[in-house]
């Protein structure tokens, strides 16, 4: 039996380790460094992770930088990079294993209050530069990897109790977004797609709660804002596409990255879109000794409620295949 480290913090995910030896070998032998902090003077990337395990309507809100000032620290969460320069998973374990999550409770509703850890998240969030922080946390914690089920990994968890930050620099774009109290989260999302912004800082932009009618802003769980990001996106584009010529053949892709495969298949039809995901045996999501397959469908009027089998990679892979066919026009 492969003795998983203590690194190794989520029970689940535990257990599917011990049930993939080889992986858990590999993960067994990824070093982290035995540094203990309580204070540190860091930079960011800028990253702000918002956590969804405590009960809604409070969550953590925390700022992600490693214990010292690092010079690439835009690298550390730049995940279209990773993907682009085919980053293995070893060396994204590297990276985000050195990131200190420095967080504090609040209620969503914070936002639209007066408060200083609040007002820096935010700033930090909204900035288009690497930003200089001053931390001091509860209590000292050792730096470890901590991986989970659903979430990328990241280094530990510390409750802040100071934080001082160097200059921001905020883009006129994301300004404008947050100082309209009246423009709609989906209107906020539109404009910013259409000055450049990806899915990754869209998704902040919408956690830390800059975006829609000031009234109703919001911290939103991080993985809560991608999956909706990945749908705001793709349903702007979907409507367009349904007003195109269908094409002309059947046309199949295939990618892969970080364990995940692909096989794309598109019909000359009019829209309509299916999910199938399939769990190999023994992988994290299927700890059983036979395959499991999950799937979604969205018909060419679309859906009323969130999908429930295939959850945010329904979303994911549907926003891709939008930028696709938006792209070709079809």
């Amino acid at each position: 039996m492969v003795k998983i480290p203590e690194v190794i913090y989520n029970s689940n995910l535990k257990k599917n380790l011990m049930k993939n030896p080889d992986y858990a070998r590999k993960i067994a032998s990824f070093k982290v460094k035995e540094i203990y902090k309580d204070e540190f003077f860091s930079n960011t990337s800028p990253s702000v992770f918002v956590g969804s395990k405590l009960n809604y309507p409070n969550v953590n809100v925390g700022i992600l930088a490693p214990p010292e000032k690092r010079e690439d620290i835009w690298m550390y969460d730049a995940q279209k990079y990773w993907s682009e320069n085919n980053f293995d998973i070893y060396k994204i374990l590297e990276l985000r294993s050195s990131l200190i999550n420095s967080r504090f409770r609040t209620e969503v509703t914070s936002v639209r209050t007066e408060n200083r850890f609040v007002d820096m998240a935010k700033e930090i969030g909204m900035s288009k530069i690497p930003v200089d922080t001053e931390v001091k946390l509860k209590k000292k914690i050792k730096l470890r990897l901590h991986l989970d089920d659903t979430s990328m990994p990241m280094g530990p968890r510390g409750n802040l109790i100071k934080l001082n930050i160097g200059n921001t620099k905020i883009p006129q774009q994301v300004d404008k977004v947050y100082s309209d109290s009246d423009m709609k989260a989906v209107e906020a999302v539109d404009y910013l797609s259409k000055h450049g912004y990806d899915e990754q800082k869209l998704s902040q932009l919408l956690s830390i709660g800059i975006m829609g009618q000031k009234k109703k802003r919001v911290f939103v769980p991080t993985r809560w804002s991608i999956t909706a990001i990945h749908s705001m996106i793709a349903n702007q584009k979907i409507d367009r596409i349904k007003d195109y010529p269908t094409i002309d053949e059947f046309r199949f892709f295939y990618g892969h990255y970080l364990g995940n495969y692909y096989f794309i298949l598109l019909f000359p039809e009019m829209y309509n879109y299916e999910l199938f995901e399939t769990y190999l045996p023994g992988s994290f999501w299927n700890p059983t000794t036979k395959v499991n397959i999950s799937t979604d469908f969205e018909p060419f009027k679309g859906r009323t409620k969130y999908v429930e089998e295939t959850a945010g990679g329904f979303y994911a892979t549907r926003l891709g295949l939008s930028e696709y066919l938006d792209g070709i026009k079809r």
